[in-house]
């Protein structure tokens, strides 16, 4: 990932639109990549767009993807065709006095950069545990590695960083000086994740939740 300050101008990731909104360094893109597990992958085929949804995991300035052997993603991207990341989340719902000015607090980042494969059976093992513990922290030293026959189906994708940019709204609403008056309530409504009660298999009814469980729900209880 390129250590610039600011995008220059006409740089694919520029943010042109809210520009104040906007941050190129570092610290922030990897603050929004480390608090979700979710990202959407973007690639062409053909000059045909494709969006695909899926798990992944920063490691230094590369976030690690994996997904089947058979996946078009994966192969497609095993060529090093050029590719974008996104990942987004929602602190809250916006309310203002009017329709327009109605919006939401959000963190974004959006990565281009290109993949390549990993085929060292170690360096594989690794990052599926990075992945378990991405989404559970502390899971994957409680449950099984992968195997031999696991590892062989699975493709791992490295995907370096060329070029990111964060953005985020914060605050309440922005309603035009006219609007304050109205007999009309406005404000923000935090949103955060949440997890149910965990639900066992019907083999693992007879274990309490592991201590990485435990943590998970406490943390997502906090606002």
């Amino acid at each position: 990932m390129r250590p610039n300050p600011a995008a220059p101008r006409g740089a694919r990731h520029e943010v042109r639109r809210l520009r104040e909104r906007a941050a190129y360094d570092r610290a922030s893109v990897h603050a929004v990549l480390d608090a979700g597990f979710l990202a959407h992958v973007a690639f062409a085929v053909d000059g045909q767009p494709f969006v695909i949804p899926m798990l992944y995991a920063r490691e230094g300035d590369a976030v690690l993807l994996h997904g089947s052997i058979a996946s078009r993603l994966m192969r497609t991207l095993a060529d090093g065709v050029p590719a974008a990341l996104s990942v987004a989340h929602v602190d809250g719902l916006v309310l203002a006095r009017s329709h327009f000015h109605h919006s939401v607090n959000y963190r974004s980042a959006v990565c281009f950069g290109t993949a390549r494969a990993v085929d060292d059976a170690d360096a594989k093992s690794a990052a599926l545990a990075r992945f378990v513990d991405a989404i559970v922290p502390g899971r994957a030293a409680e449950s099984r590695s992968g195997d031999r026959n696991e590892l062989a189906a699975t493709a791992l994708m490295r995907f370096e960083i060329d070029d990111a940019s964060a953005k985020a709204r914060s605050g309440g609403p922005k309603d035009d000086p006219a609007d304050r008056d109205l007999p009309v309530w406005a404000g923000v409504v935090p949103t955060h994740v949440a997890y149910g009660i965990p639900e066992p298999d019907e083999n693992g009814a007879a274990f309490a939740p592991p201590e990485s469980v435990r943590r998970l729900i406490q943390g997502a209880a906090q606002p």
